[in-house]
């Protein structure tokens, strides 16, 4: 049988409601976005981020690149139509999580801003929270915590975000928050993402951002 809209018969309207499991779980579903350069701090804030969130009690689940090209994702390269269909099955799944009442959390570097305008259309302007990572490619170059800026600069590496293909720096106001791990400790981004964050989620749990130990950016 064709997947086409005539054998379609979705029944959204018969699941258990989003609000409810929110109820449920006491607390507001968001999907919080992060994105920025490889290397500028978005995977390390990611994971401190869900980290504290899980500890206050907080139902959560993180989507991060890499691992999503292990799995939903293998087998789609790094064009930029490549690129842009790996986002748009991102953003379906993060709202699923949504659906679920989940907190979701996503560390993509989401290079255009069609890309990003793309994700919020699909998960909804009220439940999407974009946050830019910004550092700049010279100094996340100088980062290189997975290796990947020297083997682009040997040639190893194709398509390369910000050396041979476009990183689209967000205009004012897409972004909701800028963290500026460039001139700012791990420690900062993490507190200022957290008083950012928080609110939204409906609950105020107090935090102990100091339980967790910083490694290189990714």
């Amino acid at each position: 049988m064709d997947a086409t809209d005539d054998n379609l018969h979705p029944i959204f309207d018969r699941l258990v409601p989003r609000a409810d499991k929110e109820a449920k779980l006491r607390q507001v579903a968001k999907v919080i976005w992060l994105y920025g350069l490889s290397g500028s701090g978005k995977s390390t804030l990611a994971v401190a981020l869900e980290h504290t969130l899980f500890a206050q009690g907080y139902t959560t689940h993180l989507l991060d690149g890499d691992n999503i090209r292990t799995g939903l994702n293998r087998g789609l390269g790094f064009s930029d139509a490549d690129r842009t269909e790996s986002l748009r099955r991102v953003a379906e799944v993060a709202k699923l999580f949504n659906d679920a009442g989940v907190v979701v959390i996503c560390s993509f570097i989401t290079p255009l801003a069609t890309q990003r305008e793309a994700a919020r259309e699909i998960i909804g302007t009220n439940r999407f929270l974009p946050v830019y990572v910004a550092a700049s490619f010279e100094t996340c170059a100088r980062r290189d915590p997975k290796g990947l800026y020297a083997k682009a600069a040997q040639g190893g590496v194709t398509q390369f975000t910000g050396r041979d293909s476009a990183f689209e720096i967000p205009l004012s106001g897409e972004a909701a928050l800028v963290l500026e791990t460039e001139s700012e400790t791990a420690d900062v981004s993490l507190r200022r993402l957290l008083t950012f964050v928080r609110p939204t989620l409906s609950r105020s749990p107090s935090a102990d951002v100091n339980r967790f130990w910083f490694s290189d950016p990714s």
